[in-house]
């Protein structure tokens, strides 16, 4: 099956968690899964913020190879959900300015601990295992993945200031990318799909304000 990559980045963008899996130091030989919040970031890559703490966090600073499976927020019929495999390396990341306000805008509640030991990692995909539902799924490569549309992070902060001027009354815009408009309605996470994606850069702001302006 070919996998339709839009659909692979929707679900990155609609999840608020996964669970990752890492190889355990204190078990060697063993995955060692957990749940966490992640933000994809410009290229769609999941980024973590983790407690130093944490066992994870010392089994990719012992191993950066994780994965990290995601399913489609509120479903029910798992065989039939949507769902992904990320495989690939965690990198720790010192975010820039833009980086980190847009994290902020995804997940707020991660702010008060950036006080404390939690860092940041970005996991960059080796391949992903994309399942459709029963009986559609397959695989996409690296080299995909990489060609996906990027939007500056300083580029896209001023798109979604527009679109938040544009958008419904209780509507807060999280985030745009190539493939769609990420916002939050009373604190759940929601994604609307560009049409005839991706979007040229060049048109991409004007798309995303009419798309906000339908938001709710």
């Amino acid at each position: 099956m070919e996998v339709p990559i839009d659909q692979v980045v929707s679900l990155l963008h609609e999840a608020a968690y996964g669970t990752l899996a890492t190889h355990a130091c204190t078990l060697p030989g063993y995955p060692y899964a957990t749940v966490v919040p992640f933000v994809p970031d410009a290229a769609s890559a999941p980024v973590i913020c983790v407690s130093a703490l944490a066992e994870h966090t010392r089994n990719l600073l012992a191993d950066a190879r994780v994965s990290l499976s995601v399913l489609q927020p509120g479903a029910v019929d798992v065989q039939n959900a949507p769902r992904l495999t990320l495989v690939g390396d965690a990198a720790r990341i010192e975010p820039n300015a833009d980086e980190l306000a847009r994290y902020l805008r995804y997940a707020p509640a991660t702010e008060p601990l950036l006080a404390l030991d939690f860092q940041f990692f970005r996991i960059h995909p080796s391949a992903i295992r994309f399942i459709g539902g029963v009986g559609r799924m397959g695989w996409i490569g690296q080299s995909a993945w990489d060609a996906l549309p990027q939007v500056a992070p300083g580029v896209e902060a001023g798109i979604v200031q527009a679109a938040s001027l544009a958008a419904p009354g209780g509507v807060r815009v999280l985030g745009v990318d190539g493939y769609g408009i990420d916002y939050d309605i009373a604190g759940h996470r929601r994604r609307r799909c560009f049409p005839h994606a991706p979007i040229a850069p060049n048109a991409l702001e004007a798309t995303a304000l009419a798309i906000a302006a339908s938001l709710g």
